[in-house]
């Protein structure tokens, strides 16, 4: 309803424009907004005093002006002028009751809008290091990238899901050596396993794939393995030295063909359980970017040649350095070292200059929150090549600690000691993971109680969301059992009938579902899609206690039968796009 009494405003202050009542320049897009108290009306603009200054006339001379153009419409019952010139818009109880029949017409597609009218957005999210599965920490950027998404497309925005992959790091050349090692170690070497090597039971299994396939055919002994290595961690000294010496001793031995074999096993192992996992998570990606296209395409080269060109480089101890601090950034960064290899934050430029020249509108990246320092320094670059450093968009999710009995479960991905999300959603379920970890902001901090997440009880939201639903379904298996049946044409003439504080609080929150997907798209706030739906399964728990729904009377059974459709469809759809399902039985 908010985009009608929009345009009803709109054709009036247009009126207002053409009859030479106001300047040219008076004709702004009219903002309307939800009044705060319903004292107030229903909807209200300040058009008015956005114009006083640009028309040079008192705001409420033009709020007057804009209300005597307003056009006549059944569904305004009266429209005020309050304060100094807001104009308020009562909406009449038929154009209330209405959105209940409009809910029922709409169906999945109630709430869907043309808002963004067909902008492309590309959302790129989780991008975890293929290095091991995804814990439950990656499991929060994933329900919040996705439920973004989400969101954006239902605003009507051309959504794009991305996930890059960095399989060109020293991340991926320490898993290949912690593989190997575990190789070895099943070909009966005794060694002392690399502190800073990866030490989860997955990268034992990888190296058993290894050993099942060639068997002791690439083995070596400890002593040649370790021989002139740097210790692990010496105190005071360099403490990747260790790990990094048995990166190219696995190189030295194994040759590049075979090194090149181990590394494509370890990725790709570990990239097919990622891939699997997140669709077991409900999570669909359109496009999985390899980092090493980057290199393979000549993009980093072209990035550093951008910036080069636009004079934003120098040369300092035989590196290549971009003036950062130009733009904002805390220091200068290095993109090409001095023996001639570009660093991390070189692709990282090259990637994010590859997303722009993909004809993207906007391009949001899902971070984690120790991200925050990499953000001012990626726009520099962006800004330093030319583009608007505006169109990058930034989304930082805090961590989420999970609990189990009242403690914190520790977790690191290098040691091993983690949770995975797999064994999350095993624990607690799809449905409640996902709602969990969208239900908060995603700057505040989550602590994810699995007990909650587990209990079947009104203090679990999801559960509580779900319940309303099948209770819907309930009723309307109910009807069938009783021998009565629904006649929805006949509710919809009978809606006035609807007029319990229940039944009123229900119609108003169905009424505001549009608006909210428009808000939450555009702040990027799931939450807020999350909140609504507890409210709504309040509202209705509170209607369903208190009311009885199959009575005698049929024109009242009627229009109380289509609020329940009504509002166990928007449920689903509020559901649907946090990736949760709409059990139809509990």
């Amino acid at each position: 309803m908010k985009a009608e009494i929009q345009a009803l405003l709109q054709s009036a202050l247009d009126a207002l424009v053409a009859a030479g009542e106001l300047p040219a320049d008076a004709a702004v897009a009219v903002p309307v907004t939800r009044t705060r108290d319903e004292s107030h009306g229903d909807f209200a603009t300040s058009v008015a005093l956005q114009l006083a200054k640009p028309a040079r006339r008192k705001p409420r001379e033009i709020a007057e002006a804009l209300v005597a153009r307003l056009p006549q419409d059944p569904r305004v019952a009266s429209v005020e002028i309050a304060g100094p010139g807001f104009v308020n818009v009562r909406l009449s109880r038929a154009a209330r009751l209405g959105v209940i029949e409009t809910v029922l017409e709409q169906g999945p597609d109630y709430g869907r809008g043309a808002l963004g009218a067909g902008r492309r957005v590309q959302v790129e999210f989780v991008s975890a290091n293929p290095t091991g599965p995804l814990h439950v920490g990656h499991g929060r950027g994933a329900a919040y990238g996705d439920a973004v998404s989400n969101l954006l497309a239902a605003a009507g925005f051309a959504v794009q899901r991305e996930y890059y992959v960095n399989d060109a790091g020293r991340q991926m050349s320490i898993l290949a050596a912690s593989v190997w090692l575990r190789y070895l170690e099943r070909c009966g070497a005794r060694l002392a396993f690399p502190v800073n090597g990866y030490k989860g039971e997955y990268v034992r299994e990888i190296a058993e794939v290894l050993y099942a396939e060639e068997g002791d055919a690439w083995a070596a002994d400890a002593q040649t393995v370790f021989e002139d290595v740097p210790p692990d961690e010496p105190a005071g000294g360099d403490k990747e030295a260790h790990i990094d010496a048995l990166i190219e001793r696995a190189r030295a031995l194994l040759g590049d063909n075979r090194y090149r074999y181990v590394f494509e096993l370890g990725l790709n192992r570990i990239l097919d359980d990622i891939r699997d996992d997140l669709r077991e998570f409900g999570v669909e990606y359109d496009v999985w970017y390899s980092e090493r296209t980057l290199a393979d395409r000549g993009l980093v080269n072209k990035a550093v040649e951008r910036l080069r060109e636009a004079g934003r480089v120098y040369e300092q101890d035989g590196a290549l350095w971009f003036r950062s601090t130009e733009f904002g950034d805390e220091k200068d960064r290095v993109v090409q070292r001095d023996n001639g290899q570009t660093t991390y934050f070189a692709s990282d430029i090259a990637y994010h200059m590859d997303k722009l020249e993909r004809g993207f509108d906007r391009v949001i990246n899902v971070w984690g929150a120790d991200h925050h320092g990499y953000v001012p320094r990626v726009k520099a670059a962006l800004q330093a090549m030319g583009e608007d450093p505006a169109r990058l968009d930034v989304l930082l999710v805090q961590f989420a600690i999970l609990y189990r009995g009242g403690e914190r479960v520790q977790m690191s991905t290098r040691s091993g000691s983690f949770v995975t999300l797999r064994e999350l959603r095993d624990e607690v379920g799809r449905d409640a993971a996902r709602f969990f970890y969208v239900m908060r902001a995603a700057s505040q901090h989550l602590d994810f109680d699995l007990d909650l997440a587990k209990s079947q009880s009104s203090d679990n939201p999801v559960y509580y969301i779900q319940y309303a639903h099948a209770r819907v379904c309930s009723v309307m298996r109910q009807l069938a059992e009783k021998g009565f049946a629904h006649d929805p044409a006949h509710g919809a003439a009978q809606a006035h009938r609807l007029e319990t504080a229940q039944e009123i609080a229900l119609i108003g929150l169905l009424a505001r579902y549009p608006e909210l997907i428009e808000d939450a798209a555009l702040a990027a706030e799931p939450h807020q899609i999350a909140q609504f739906l507890r409210d709504l399964a309040q509202g209705f728990h509170a209607w369903y206690n208190a009311e009885q729904f199959l009575v005698e009377d049929a024109a009242l059974r009627d229009a109380r039968l289509n609020l329940c459709l009504a509002v166990r469809q928007v449920i689903r759809n509020g559901l649907e796009l946090l990736g949760v399902t709409a059990p139809e039985t509990m």
